[in-house]
């Protein structure tokens, strides 16, 4: 039996240009000039005047003005749309934006440092390997072994599943003696440590390339090879005990070990993902006023074309039009539609970008003023939201993927957000200033009697900071401290 009923909902749905916008926005700044290049390639009828070297070309579709009276109206077209011209034709010689605060008067372009891309460390291994006077079969199990190392520089693949490779891949058969000597081999280049199957293999080979008369080396050696649990778990008074020690000797083994390095292969590495920061905007001090400037690659002078807007006036002067012709002109149509929302777009990222981390810029002027945490006052999303009259979404946007170079720094936009906390007194203060707080009670403290959780948490409430201790706890994770206990030193 069929039921018939009303029902209400409320839908939200977004247009194109609403869509292309919110995409948009959330493009960081280091992969919006290849995303505007994708757009140039796509339509024809978008410009980007700072890459014109020349004069543009003329026009394809000139010799549409020359005789529009050969255009023929055909039996079965119908009437279509009328289009204004004037819609496409504006002035782009004037912008009407502005990527600073403040009228500063440093309209110079701010430099940004590249990054230096170096060879990777596998390629540093290969070329030592290179080197070295091998035979064929000794170069090839050499490259499968410096292949088979992981980023961090370790070889943790089974020589097994090596020789199998080797018989089955290149038809090149090996024993495990003739892998563990070329591995040996490898073990003995730079950067020390590489090639190492485990951490205490790693440092045993920085050691042993040291001068290995040097009785606090030997001592060294020998705290690696039988007593690295209880190195790594700090237990110093074991180990005195066991190795017969006084605490002044100890202490020289132990940093003689801290300056080994546990990642051999992450020192020299530059990997394809290395993401560059480029910042998005700019604030600078003068004098106790802030400037706040947008970087000029967010600023892109982009046009519609001319040519493509000629053929529209073309298209208005012929008396008659064909089949053909109106499918030409509703592709132009498409095609300037498509690059007219894409500049106002950008404009409309720009105008969005500025608004947004100017209203943060001022509710944290203290903060950018002095570069103190302990001035940053608490903020969520929503404060941003209502200051702009914008979406959250919007905000968090902005906040996730943008980021701001100061005189003191370039950070992400999103760290400037805190929870609040509320003192003894009532006062709100950010939990940045906590952190603050804690990060230098711990770097103050003595590291031979590390502050527990506990302490911390008693400090702070002297402090006037009612926190729980797994509050502390959090704030000292999220600061990537370790816990007292690992940051004890002799």
């Amino acid at each position: 039996m069929l039921k018939q009923h009303l029902q209400q909902k409320l839908l939200q749905k977004l247009s194109p240009q609403q869509i292309q916008f919110i995409k948009l926005l959330q493009v960081p700044t280091v992969a919006l000039d290849t995303r505007i290049k994708e757009e140039l390639e796509e339509n024809p009828a978008l410009e980007d005047p700072s890459l014109m070297t020349q004069d543009e070309p003329k026009s394809e579709y000139d010799d549409l003005n020359d005789r529009p009276e050969d255009y023929e109206q055909s039996s079965e077209d119908t009437s279509m749309d009328e289009f204004n011209v004037d819609d496409y034709l504006q002035d782009d010689s004037t912008n009407d934006y502005s990527t600073n605060y403040n009228n500063g008067d440093d309209d110079e372009e701010k430099k940004e440092t590249p990054i230096a891309i170096e060879s990777t460390f596998f390629e540093s291994l290969q070329e030592q390997l290179d080197l070295i006077p091998l035979s064929d079969q000794d170069f090839i199990v050499g490259k499968q072994i410096i292949g088979s190392l992981d980023d961090d520089g370790y070889l943790r693949r089974p020589l097994g599943s090596m020789i199998d490779d080797l018989a089955f891949s290149q038809n090149v058969m090996v024993e495990e003696e003739d892998v563990l000597e070329m591995l040996k081999l490898i073990q003995g280049f730079d950067p020390p440590g590489i090639g190492a199957r485990d951490l205490k293999e790693c440092l045993l080979i920085q050691l042993k390339r040291k001068d290995t008369n040097n009785p606090i080396i030997v001592k060294a050696m020998n705290v690696v090879e039988n007593y690295l649990d209880e190195f790594t778990r700090k237990h110093y008074d074991k180990l005195e005990k066991s190795l017969g020690l006084d605490s002044e000797e100890l202490k020289e083994v132990v940093n003689e070990i801290l300056r080994l390095n546990p990642k051999p292969g992450d020192a020299n590495q530059v990997t394809t993902k290395q993401m560059q920061i480029i910042p998005d905007f700019h604030i600078s001090n003068n004098d106790g006023v802030l400037i706040l400037t947008l970087n000029s690659k967010n600023a892109p002078e982009l046009k519609v074309s001319r040519s493509y807007q000629e053929m529209f006036e073309h298209y208005d002067k012929a008396s008659s039009k064909d089949k053909k012709l109106r499918e030409a002109v509703q592709f132009v149509k498409q095609k300037l539609d498509s690059a007219r929302w894409f500049i106002d777009a950008i404009k409309q990222r720009q105008q969005t970008l500025l608004k947004t981390m100017n209203a943060i810029m001022h509710y944290q002027y203290e903060y950018f003023l002095t570069a103190d945490e302990r001035k940053m006052r608490p903020m969520i999303l929503k404060d941003i939201a209502d200051k702009i009259d914008m979406d959250i979404s919007t905000v968090s946007r902005v906040a996730n993927s943008k980021y701001v170079q100061t005189e003191f720094g370039t950070f992400l936009l999103k760290s400037f957000f805190s929870e609040a906390i509320q003192t003894e007194n009532g006062e709100e203060v950010s939990n940045k200033e906590v952190k603050k707080i804690l990060e230098d009670c711990i770097g103050n403290e003595d590291k031979r009697k590390p502050l527990a959780d506990e302490k911390l948490t008693e400090i702070l409430k002297e402090r006037g900071y009612n926190i729980a201790r797994r509050t502390v706890a959090k704030y000292r994770e999220q600061m990537n401290i370790p816990v007292a206990r690992l940051r004890k030193e002799l």
